[in-house]
C-alpha cells in the first residue's frame, strides 16, 4: 500500500491553524458581549430604578413644605407619617444644614450635615447619584424643601441595596460559567471542523503534490457535494484530460521520431550505397538518387505537416476572410484532375453557389484539396469520387464520397489521429503522412465547425464538413 506523502507547511501557513483561530476569534467576539452587555443592560435597569428614590425624597419635601418653618417635632411626625423603612437613612436639615431628622443615628441631631448632595438641593438644586461599588448598589438623592418659593430645608435619602447586587451578581457567575463551558465546547468543535475540513483539504494537496511529481494517474476520493468536493471533482477530471494529452504526446513523439526516421534511415542507406561502390553503375547511381529525392520530399511533407499541426495547437490562425467555397472547390477539383485521369477516376460534383464561410482561403483550400486528393488516392481503379457543396439551415455542408473499399467502422473514430493509418503500407505507397486528416480536423474545429465519416452508398467513404453560414455584412 502506498503511503500518502503529505506536503508539509509552516506553522504560520497551517490553514487547521487559521481556521481554528477563526473560530475561536469569533466565538470569543461572540462570548464577550453576551459577558458584557446582559450585565450592562441589568445594571442601568437597576439604576433607572434607582432613581425613584428622588422622587421619594421629593415627596418627603413637598409634605413638609406644609409646616412652613422646619423643626425637630413637626419633621418627625410628618416623616412618622411618611416614612419608609426599606430606605437605609433618611436627614432631614434646616435652612443651615442643621440636622433636624435622622433615620441612622438620633444622636447627629442639631449638628451639621455636610453632605455635597444637601448643599447642592440647600441651592435649590435636585440630586440623584448611584454607584455599584464592593458588591452593592449606593444610591444618594437631595431634594430642597420650599415654601413660598424659599428654600426652608432639604431631604437626603440613601439606599444600600445589596438584594439586586446579589441578582445581578448572580447573572455574573452564571453567564461566566456558560462562558467557561461553551469556550471549551467551542474549542472542541472548531479543532474537529477544522479538522474536517482541513483534513479533505490536505487530501487534495497530497494528490496535487503527487501529480506534480509526475504521476498522472492519481485520483482523489473526496466525500460530499461542497466546494471541496467539486474542486476534487474537477481535480480529477484536470488530471484525466492531461494523463489523455500527455499519452497522446508521447504517442505523437514516438510516431513522429518513426516517421522521421524511416526517409531518414532510407537515406543514409542509399547515400552509403552511392559512396561504398566507386564502380556503380550511372543509370543504378540515378535510380538511387531520384529515391533519395522522393525521401527528402517525404521528409519535407512530414515537417510541413508537423509545422502546421503545432501551429494549429497554438492557436495561431491566418486571418480569416468571408468568403465562398464554390470557387476554391472548384479549383481544388481542376488541379486534382490530371490525377484522376492517370487513376481512371471519374471527379462528379454538385457545387451550390452563395456557400459564404469565415476561413483564411488557405485553410479552406488545404481543407478541400486534401479531402479530395485522399478520395482520389485510395479509390479503386476507375472508381468515382462524389463532391458536393451547399446550405444546410444555417450552414455549410461540403463532403467528398468515393467509391474506395471503405475504412472499417472500427477505425473511423481514429482516422483523424496524427500518424494513425488504416493501411499503412498503401499509405506509404501513395506518399501519405498520416497527418493530412489530422490538420483537416484541427483546422475545421478552429473555423468553428465540425468533420465526420460515414460510410458511403457504395461501400466507399463519406467525410462531411459543417462549417457556420457567414452572412454579409458581418464579421
Amino acid at each position: 500500500m502506498k503511503k500518502t506523502k503529505w506536503p508539509v507547511f509552516h506553522p504560520s501557513q497551517n490553514i487547521q491553524l487559521q481556521f481554528a483561530l477563526s473560530y475561536m476569534i469569533i466565538i470569543a467576539i461572540v462570548l464577550l458581549l453576551l459577558n458584557t452587555y446582559p450585565l450592562l443592560a441589568s445594571q442601568n435597569l437597576v439604576f433607572q430604578s434607582k432613581q425613584s428614590i428622588l422622587t421619594e425624597a421629593q415627596m418627603i419635601a413637598s409634605n413638609l413644605a406644609e409646616l412652613e418653618e422646619l423643626g425637630t417635632d413637626g419633621v418627625n411626625q410628618v416623616m412618622t407619617l411618611v416614612g419608609d423603612s426599606r430606605l437605609t437613612r433618611v436627614v432631614v436639615t434646616d435652612p443651615d444644614a442643621k440636622i433636624l431628622y435622622d433615620t441612622q443615628d438620633s444622636k447627629t441631631k442639631r449638628q451639621y450635615a455636610l453632605f455635597q448632595e444637601l448643599i447642592q438641593a440647600l441651592d435649590g438644586q435636585d440630586v440623584f447619584h448611584s454607584a455599584f461599588q464592593d458588591n452593592a448598589f449606593r444610591s444618594e438623592a437631595a431634594a430642597p424643601v420650599t415654601y413660598c418659593s424659599t428654600i426652608i430645608g432639604a431631604v437626603y435619602i440613601y439606599e444600600y441595596d445589596s438584594e439586586q447586587a446579589k441578582i445581578l451578581l448572580g447573572l455574573q457567575s452564571n453567564l461566566r460559567n456558560i462562558t467557561l463551558f461553551v469556550c471549551v465546547f467551542a474549542v472542541l468543535v472548531s479543532v474537529m471542523l477544522s479538522r474536517m475540513v482541513t483534513y479533505r483539504m490536505n487530501h487534495l494537496l497530497a494528490a496535487i503534490h503527487t501529480f506534480q511529481e509526475g504521476d498522472y494517474s492519481h485520483r482523489i476520493q473526496v466525500k460530499g457535494k461542497d466546494q471541496l468536493a467539486k474542486m476534487a471533482d474537477e481535480f480529477n477530471h484536470l488530471t484525466e484530460r492531461i494523463q489523455e494529452n500527455e499519452e497522446l504526446r508521447r504517442r505523437f513523439v514516438a510516431d513522429a521520431s518513426h516517421e522521421l526516421k524511416t526517409p531518414l534511415t532510407s537515406i543514409r542507406l542509399l547515400s552509403d550505397s552511392i559512396l561504398q561502390d566507386p564502380n556503380i553503375d550511372p543509370e543504378l547511381t540515378r535510380e538511387f538518387v531520384i529515391d533519395i529525392g522522393r525521401e527528402a520530399e517525404r521528409l519535407a511533407r512530414i515537417t510541413e505537416g508537423l509545422l502546421s499541426l503545432a501551429q494549429l495547437d497554438r492557436g495561431v490562425q491566418e486571418q480569416r476572410d468571408m468568403i465562398d467555397a464554390a470557387p476554391q472547390v472548384r479549383y481544388a477539383i481542376h488541379l486534382l484532375l490530371p490525377l484522376a485521369e492517370s487513376k481512371g477516376i471519374v471527379i462528379r460534383s454538385e457545387l451550390e453557389s452563395g456557400c459564404l464561410v469565415h476561413i483564411s482561403g488557405d485553410n479552406m483550400s488545404r481543407i478541400v484539396n486534401n479531402l479530395i486528393e485522399n478520395a482520389i488516392k485510395y479509390n479503386v481503379p476507375h472508381g468515382s469520387v462524389w463532391v458536393k457543396l451547399g446550405i444546410a439551415g444555417e450552414d455549410v455542408v461540403f463532403s467528398v464520397e468515393d467509391t474506395g473499399i471503405g475504412i472499417p467502422a472500427t477505425d473511423r473514430d481514429k482516422v483523424f489521429q496524427r500518424f494513425y493509418r488504416v493501411d499503412k503500407a498503401r499509405s506509404r505507397e501513395a506518399g501519405g503522412t498520416g497527418l493530412g486528416l489530422s490538420i483537416v480536423h484541427d483546422t475545421v474545429i478552429h473555423a468553428g465547425g465540425s468533420i465526420r465519416l460515414e460510410e458511403g452508398s457504395d461501400g466507399g467513404s463519406r467525410f462531411l464538413v459543417t462549417l457556420p453560414l457567414a452572412q454579409e455584412g458581418r464579421s
